[in-house]
């Protein structure tokens, strides 16, 4: 049995005309499936807990990251696979895994590919799937989320980004990777990934592998604020990790600290001055 998890007003409605079309097309079909609308946060993650539990075979997600991230962790540990059908405004994590962008060829792959494991996070006791990270990428959220009512894509991010470099202010913090290395200090950058980007395309971290156990830490130490376009070419072609002051670790486990530090969790700030990260090895089962 697939269960199909739909938010609506993911993609500015986008994701409610797909998830019609893809009833229509499991109907012609004759493939049994059911069908949910998330109505609120943290919703999804209720509904496919829900449907791990009843025996279905695929959860599929349609909707943005957002909606991704909830599923997954309804499903993270069980035996039920998780489908992508990409709905929404930056669709990061699919780049990751190369799911296709439209929805019958998504659709397509899900039904003809088995699935395989795949790495997840936790951040405290917060399920992520992508990518984690605090300082300069927060103050661009923040700026490119009242730009996704205009824009989908990257362009509400690189909005978020011309804004940021004028607001940047370096972030004091400690930061403890594995159990050997530890860097204190004043930041711009500090991203987790397990996923590679971010932003609608931006590949904060290009190197990370769903499959290695490990995630790709990218730490970038504070510059002056007139430096900052300087780098943005690198951020954008996947290659800052190679740039001065910029630092690239590998490792399973790491924890910041920083008073007041607040948290992006797969594009979801949260509050989190003190957060420990540790790498969940092949928790999730997924088509791609």
């Amino acid at each position: 049995m697939i269960e199909l998890i739909i938010n609506p007003t993911a993609g500015n409605g986008y994701a409610a005309q797909i998830g019609k079309e893809i009833e229509h097309l499991l109907t012609q079909r004759k493939i049994p499936y059911t069908s949910h609308l998330t109505k609120h946060p943290g919703h999804a993650t209720e509904l496919a807990r829900e449907a791990a539990a009843r025996g279905a075979s695929t959860v599929i997600s349609i909707g943005g990251d957002g909606t991704l991230t909830e599923t997954a962790a309804g499903l993270c540990g069980t035996s039920a696979s998780l489908g992508v059908i990409p709905a929404g405004t930056g669709n990061d994590f699919v780049k990751t895994i190369g799911t296709p962008k439209d929805w019958r060829a998504a659709m397509e792959f899900i039904l003809s590919h088995p699935a395989r494991p795949v790495d997840t996070g936790v951040a405290n006791d917060r399920f992520f799937l992508n990518v984690c990270g605090t300082g300069f990428d927060v103050m661009v959220l923040d700026y490119a989320e009242s730009a996704k009512k205009h824009a989908r894509g990257i362009w509400p991010y690189l909005y978020g980004v011309l804004r940021a470099i004028a607001a940047f202010k370096p972030i004091p913090m400690h930061i403890e990777i594995g159990s050997e290395t530890v860097l204190d200090g004043n930041y711009m950058i500090c991203s987790i990934g397990n996923g590679r980007y971010i932003g609608g395309g931006i590949p904060i971290t290009p190197l990370a592998d769903v499959i290695d156990g490990q995630f790709e830490l990218l730490v970038v130490d504070a510059v002056p604020r007139w430096r900052i376009p300087f780098y943005l070419p690198s951020l954008m072609m996947g290659t800052l990790y190679k740039r001065k002051p910029a630092h690239r670790y590998l490792a399973s486990r790491c924890v910041l600290s920083s008073p007041h530090m607040r948290m992006n969790l797969d594009g979801e700030i949260f509050p989190m001055p003190d957060t420990r990260f540790e790498c969940q090895s092949g928790s999730l089962l997924l088509h791609w």
